[in-house]
């Protein structure tokens, strides 16, 4: 499991992360995103060394541009677009300062790892699983309810990119609260994600002509229609001790399914619509 956890990871610092950024229309976030493989390449060097002074060294560098990253959100939360400045598009706006934030938790979560430290009573086994989902269920589920968010604005687009936030830090907490807390953020996270995923498939799918962008908008939709079922499953089994799948299974299934088949599927359409965009103004 830790190979394919390993190469999760990669996909989401080396890929996700970078790409999202471009998508994020805030230009404060371009010199960042330039230098993010800077910080990201150490990263992933580090989830293929053995625990110790130098995997954990090499996750710090990757800590500090996550850091930086999440810094961004300050101000941005205090700005004129703020969601305490604008509330028509404050939903967005958290969607987004989510998106900032939570890198930083898996990079927390990495360097302790890499460390072979438990942190918050949590040992390096549960610690590697929390990196990748702060990467997927964390940075990009809030960052495309944001970009649903923009273009289906209505009562489900902004559902959609406030429960995502709530769920995922609902499910934060749950690490520390309980079981039973941590089912209330996977029910809250499914919740938005369905609700992304039933907006990708009926209002941004339809509106665009390209087959490809079709295609991994299609695709993006449908996988989370399964993936997050079995998010459920396994949070329900965990609080009430009904059967449910291991770690091993959900990471081959639910973990790989979010990564490639939403994560990348989605980055990729969003990527082309821009492009498609370039010369009609902004998807914003």
């Amino acid at each position: 499991m830790s190979v394919l956890v390993g190469l999760i990871v990669m996909l989401g610092m080396l890929v996700i992360v970078p790409a999202g950024l471009r998508l994020a229309d805030a230009p404060e976030l371009d010199r960042i995103g330039r230098f993010w493989p800077v910080f990201a390449a150490p990263g992933a060097v580090s989830l293929w060394l053995p625990r110790g002074r130098a995997a954990t060294v090499l996750a710090l560098c990757y800590g500090i541009g996550a850091a930086l990253l999440a810094l961004h959100a300050v101000p941005r939360a205090a700005g004129r677009d703020g969601p305490l400045r604008s509330p028509a598009t404050a939903p967005a706006e958290i969607a987004l300062l989510t998106a900032l934030v939570t890198p930083a938790v898996a990079a927390t979560a990495l360097v302790a790892e890499r460390a072979g430290h438990p942190l918050f009573g949590f040992g390096p086994g549960i610690l590697a699983l929390t990196v990748p989902h702060f990467h997927f269920a964390g940075f990009a589920a809030a960052l495309v309810a944001g970009l649903v968010s923009r273009v289906a604005d209505g009562p489900a687009g902004r559902f959609a990119a406030l429960s995502v936030p709530l769920g995922t830090l609902s499910v934060l907490a749950g690490y520390f609260i309980g079981d039973w807390a941590e089912l209330v953020g996977a029910v809250a996270l499914t919740a938005g994600m369905w609700t992304v995923a039933l907006l990708t498939w009926r209002t941004v799918r339809p509106a665009h002509r390209d087959r490809a962008t079709r295609l991994l908008l299609a695709v993006s939709a449908a996988v989370l229609a399964v993936t997050m079922v079995l998010a459920l499953i396994w949070a329900l089994g965990e609080a009430t001790g009904l059967p449910h799948p291991g770690l091993l299974w959900m990471a081959t299934t639910h973990g790989v399914g979010n990564a490639l088949g939403f994560a990348l599927c989605s980055v990729l359409a969003w990527r082309r619509l821009h492009l498609l965009h370039d010369g009609e103004g902004s998807i914003r």
